[in-house]
């Protein structure tokens, strides 16, 4: 009988199912499959965003991929010469069709197993996305850039060269980085532990967004910041860029040190649209 979401999402709320001690049910690898193909289809997500607009991790999903970690073995993974890997089998590189409707070109790209890609996505080489994670339509991943494992990147959204969007599977009620839509990630920016940059918004290069790190408003003259039950949030529509603050101890004013930090110069306006719209022939 074919498994429901419902029926899954029964199972894996079990306690006892990714319980050290206790058997793997004998219907594991239907269990695991059957829920890594219907992430593949974005039919269930590893987030969700409720009413009022926070995001929260799907605990049941992340506990389906990681039974996938215990029911794999190692092996040698399919791959062309002169490389080689070895990885878990029951993880392997996704495979697409023309009905995919996704464009990988050429040059040493790797999709997960269990990652959702919706049509028109592009992927620039070198890129990887990692499993349960999830890339809107019409996201471009620019060369060299990660989409860690149960991301969240919208629609829409331009990762460009070198962006690391952190992941996370463990623990599970903890929420991986969200990134809404239209969203502008700059090169080599890096957004980790659960952050979450609303729509619209710009991270200039080289941007690091951790969930110890303050962001000053200069616009709203406000500081924004993760606390112990809320993720780093960037605003929507915000334009992020590097900047610096003073080391106020006295060996650090005379040192003349100063912190990284990153700083809204400003929100999102017809300038800041012109200067980031994604080119739609590239699409």
């Amino acid at each position: 009988m074919a498994l429901t979401v419902a029926d899954l999402e029964a199972r894996f709320n079990d306690p006892q199912l990714l319980d050290s001690g206790a058997p793997l049910a004998h219907d594991a690898q239907q269990l695991f499959d059957t829920t890594i193909a219907h992430l593949e289809r974005g039919d269930v997500r590893a987030a969700r965003r409720d009413a009022d607009g926070n995001w929260h991790a799907v605990p049941w999903v992340k506990r389906a991929i990681l039974l996938g970690f215990r029911l794999g073995k190692v092996s040698e993974m399919p791959s062309a010469a002169p490389f080689s890997f070895l990885d878990k089998h029951t993880f392997p590189t996704r495979e697409f069709r023309v009905e995919n409707q996704v464009r990988i070109v050429p040059g040493g790209s790797t999709v997960r197993r269990g990652a959702y890609l919706a049509p028109n996505v592009v992927c620039m080489p070198p890129m990887y996305i990692n499993v349960g994670a999830y890339v809107g339509r019409g996201t471009m991943v620019d060369s060299h850039a990660l989409v860690g494992s149960c991301a969240q990147i919208g629609e829409r959204v331009h990762l460009s060269a070198a962006a690391q969007i952190g992941g996370v599977l463990e623990p599970v009620n903890a929420a991986p980085v969200v990134i809404e839509d239209d969203v502008v990630v700059g090169g080599n920016c890096g957004v980790y532990e659960g952050t979450v940059v609303r729509a619209r918004a710009v991270l200039g290069a080289g941007v690091i967004l951790t969930r110890g790190t303050p962001v000053y408003d200069l616009v709203r003259e406000t500081v924004h910041r993760a606390t112990a039950d809320q993720p780093l949030v960037i605003p929507e529509g915000a334009v992020v860029v590097p900047g610096a603050r003073r080391v106020s101890s006295a060996f650090g004013e005379a040192q003349g040190l100063s912190l990284q930090t990153p700083v809204i110069v400003k929100y999102r306006d017809d300038k800041t649209d012109a200067a980031t719209a994604l080119e739609a022939w590239l699409r």
